[in-house]
């Protein structure tokens, strides 16, 4: 198995880890749980860590662009606040897009960045 396929392996058992916990830590804010600050900062940890595996290992040059802008639209998204009427059906939906997208962003703004710095220093290179 060649790398690149292990890297996009990794990056889509990376985003099901994601939502995953995302419905774990979002059913533990539902339920008020002792433990959702605590759980929520390791996941993020967790996520944070994987995100610079990805931006270290998987994008091509050809990918770059794409991943970026698909991750600003992420970002924009999980900042918008754009799940709120969600709490007004089900304040456990609301939690779970919340904390999804949440750990999703943790993982994909690492990578982000990682691969904008790549790409800088590849057109810097180049003239």
């Amino acid at each position: 198995m060649n790398m690149d396929k292990i890297a996009r392996w990794a990056f889509t058992a990376f985003v099901f880890i994601a939502i995953v916990m995302g419905l774990v830590v979002g059913y533990m804010s539902y339920n008020n749980d002792a433990n959702y600050d605590n759980t929520k900062a390791y996941v993020t940890l967790i996520m944070l860590i994987l995100g610079i595996i990805v931006g270290l290992v998987s994008l091509t040059a050809k990918e770059v662009t794409p991943f970026l802008i698909a991750t600003i639209a992420l970002i924009v998204a999980s900042s918008a606040n754009v799940w709120a009427p969600l709490g007004t059906i089900s304040p456990l939906l609301y939690d779970w897009a919340t904390e999804i997208l949440r750990f999703i962003v943790a993982f994909a703004a690492p990578a982000a960045v990682i691969n904008a710095v790549k790409a800088v220093f590849a057109m810097a290179k180049e003239k």
